[in-house]
């Protein structure tokens, strides 16, 4: 039996070898280097993707490059399809994702998250001048714009309206606007973002769900000291007012709670 424990003792050695990159000493491994590895997708506007030049823009890259900044280091991004960004996390690809990864306790058993950055809620968008429907329940019988199998339409539903399908955010919003729909509930942050570009739309909020969905910054399970780092520069961009510039630069307000 002696062999067994040879072969279970070398096993140990190769374990505790591999461990340093896994428990704990990332945060000095990435100041070593001056880099901060970010996972993103660089597809999602307005959060992360490329502007008419080519170059890297967007909500979150801004937030990983201040978080960067606040840990002393530069943020370098590595591009993937959303299917496999946070697997990459897995194959040590990157230190971190962020990509509006969605805080859930699934995805807490087996990584760790930074307090939240943002928050996402489901609002009650109408035409401006349409006073009939002030609330979700004010719905029933409405036609609601909505993708038939989101949790929006969903919401939508169980208020009573009538749904009207579309693609998306972008064509529920004609849909109400072009009067082909009363209404449609949508994502907050959504709206905030094509109020932004479209200030004069004639669209507004009247109601909206008071429980929000928070996305955080995700990393590997056993770097606390990392974890620690990113919730203290999170904490110093928003005592600073630099979070509140990138907020007000894409959503036009604080999006943070």
């Amino acid at each position: 039996m002696n062999w067994l424990k040879t072969v279970a003792a070398a096993a140990l050695i190769q374990a505790a070898a591999l461990l340093p990159a896994h428990a704990g000493e990332n945060l000095g491994a990435i100041k070593s280097a001056s880099v901060f590895k970010i996972g993103t997708e660089g597809t999602y506007a307005p959060f992360t993707y490329h502007d008419e030049s080519g170059k890297l823009v967007g909500f979150d890259v801004e937030i990983g490059e201040a978080v960067a900044a606040k840990l002393g280091v530069k943020a370098e991004f590595v591009e993937g399809k959303w299917d496999g960004l946070i697997a990459g996390l897995d194959a040590n690809r990157y230190d971190t994702v962020i990509n509006q990864v969605g805080i859930t306790d699934a995805r807490k058993q087996k990584y760790d998250f930074s307090e939240p950055y943002i928050a996402s809620k489901a609002v009650l968008i109408v035409r401006d001048g349409d006073d009939s429907i002030k609330t979700f329940a004010d719905l029933k019988g409405k036609k609601s714009a909505q993708s038939l199998t989101s949790n929006f339409g969903k919401i939508a539903t169980e208020a009573g309206a009538e749904l009207v399908g579309t693609d998306g955010f972008d064509q529920s919003i004609q849909l109400v606007l072009t009067k082909r729909a009363d209404a449609t509930i949508n994502d907050s942050l959504s709206f905030l973002d094509f109020k932004k570009h479209k200030p004069d739309a004639p669209v507004k909020i009247v109601a909206q769900q008071e429980n929000a969905d928070y996305s955080g910054i995700i990393i590997r399970k056993g770097e606390p000291e990392l974890l620690e780092a990113i919730n203290k520069a999170l904490a110093d961009i928003k005592a600073d007012g630099t979070y509140k510039k990138i907020a007000d630069k894409y959503f036009g307000q604080d999006v943070s709670k």
